[in-house]
């Protein structure tokens, strides 16, 4: 392993690279080896940790789905009952987008409550907000997924709900049904925008997330 990495270290440079991205001392005040509060800090890596689990399960499950509506219940059922690992990883990426939600709230208590928001990082909290917007929406984009009676009248709520906002109400809700009703454009249009739209829109809030704190280091104890 040792002699692939130094031949191919040798050509690309690479040592450098991942050194300038992971290789830094961990500050004392974060670092839960030195003290157990400190694991406090440790919600925002966690919830990384469970982003690129469901990254990754959710490509495993989108080569076994088919989104539309006669075939993807019995999809589901397939990679549950019939495809090798496919209730673990199933199971992984249903507890997993629950999981997350919990992992970013509790990481924003922690900013909030230590005060991490404050100049300079104001910006990045604007960041992070929008992050956990963006994985509700994988949550309620996700859930219609199955195409069963659980999933489909939870969206025909949630479309209305969408559709009460004053002004742009009626305009979204159009957007994310297609139609009058949830149907077949609807479960189209969700799959589009859970494995496409929101997985762009998260990358590039994350790498803007970890440029600022590059820049501006993780902030410092109360």
């Amino acid at each position: 392993m040792k002699r692939a990495y130094d031949w191919i270290d040798e050509r690309l440079n690479v040592t450098p690279l991942w050194r300038d991205v992971a290789d830094h001392d961990v500050p004392a005040h974060v670092n839960p080896a030195i003290k157990m509060s400190a694991f406090i800090y440790c919600f925002g890596g966690l919830t990384f940790l469970v982003i690129v689990t469901q990254i990754l399960s959710g490509m495993f499950l989108a080569m076994y789905y088919t989104p539309d509506i006669t075939n993807a219940w019995y999809s589901v059922k397939y990679i549950t009952d019939q495809v090798l690992l496919g209730q673990v990883v199933r199971g992984m990426h249903f507890w997993g987008a629950s999981l997350v939600i919990v992992m970013m709230f509790l990481h924003m208590l922690r900013v909030f409550f230590t005060g991490a928001y404050k100049k300079p990082r104001e910006l990045n909290w604007v960041v992070g907000v929008l992050i956990f917007f963006v994985v509700l929406a994988f949550g309620f984009t996700g859930y219609l997924l199955p195409w069963d009676q659980k999933a489909y009248w939870a969206t025909s709520v949630g479309s209305k709900i969408a559709g009460s906002i004053p002004g742009i109400g009626p305009y979204l809700q159009t957007l994310l049904v297609g139609s009058h009703t949830v149907g077949a454009l609807t479960l189209a249009r969700f799959f589009a925008i859970h494995v496409f739209f929101l997985p762009a829109a998260l990358l590039v809030l994350l790498a803007l997330h970890f440029i600022m704190i590059r820049t501006q280091h993780i902030a410092g104890p109360l």
